[in-house]
């Protein structure tokens, strides 16, 4: 049986709970990564919703290997410090958000690169909680609200992160956000009982008009 998240060190109170994604949400991911892979002889082409297939040769146009694109996301994490900046915003909205709701970060990243994050995320004031899984984000937002009656809500710009957390906390709110354009228009339709958010202000506005309630 799979070790659980440790959660220990995420202190809730008694004020709604906003659970956030990192990656498009609140730090740009797709653009950075690109730049990063033009740095190495590759290209990111928004042909479809994903990477494997979309990442080539910056000569030939070629697609690359599964492994090297692999290969390529680890060294991007690895230095993702040098390459990645928040989303227009979201630093400013969230600290307003703060003000209301308690707020963790949830990443779908393998948890050896949750200290480089953390370090990143601090230098722009993003101080608040993080969890760093490549677990289904559904239960890890359940054992976070604890069966507390209080609103929640989660922000993601993957839709099966979404439908993961509708399964296992049908009363959350879910907000589908994803900053890159090209890519956003390439994404599927999250769906009924998804939110979707343009920008940050979107997202202020959809979470307030919940928690507030």
């Amino acid at each position: 049986m799979a070790e659980l998240l440790d959660i220990s060190h995420v202190r809730l109170t008694k004020r709604p709970l906003i659970v956030c994604d990192i990656d498009e949400v609140v730090l740009e991911f797709l653009t950075p990564f690109r730049d990063f892979l033009r740095s190495r002889g590759h290209d990111l082409l928004p042909r479809s919703f994903r990477l494997h297939g979309n990442i080539v040769h910056l000569n030939s146009g070629e697609a690359i290997a599964d492994d090297l694109v692999s290969a390529l996301q680890e060294e991007f994490f690895l230095r993702q410090a040098e390459w990645q900046m928040p989303a227009e915003l979201a630093v400013e909205t969230l600290a307003e958000l703060a003000g209301e709701a308690d707020i963790v970060f949830l990443t779908a990243m393998p948890p050896r690169h949750a200290t480089v994050r953390r370090a990143l995320l601090d230098r722009f004031s993003l101080d608040y909680p993080l969890l760093a899984s490549e677990e289904a984000k559904g239960p890890i937002v359940k054992r976070l609200q604890a069966g507390r009656a209080v609103p929640f809500a989660f922000i993601d710009d993957i839709w099966r992160n979404l439908h993961s957390v509708r399964e296992h906390a049908p009363d959350c709110l879910l907000v589908n956000l994803m900053v890159n354009a090209d890519f956003r228009a390439l994404a599927p339709d999250p769906g009924e009982g998804i939110s979707k958010a343009g920008d940050w202000t979107d997202v202020a506005q959809i979470v307030r008009a919940h928690i507030s309630r």
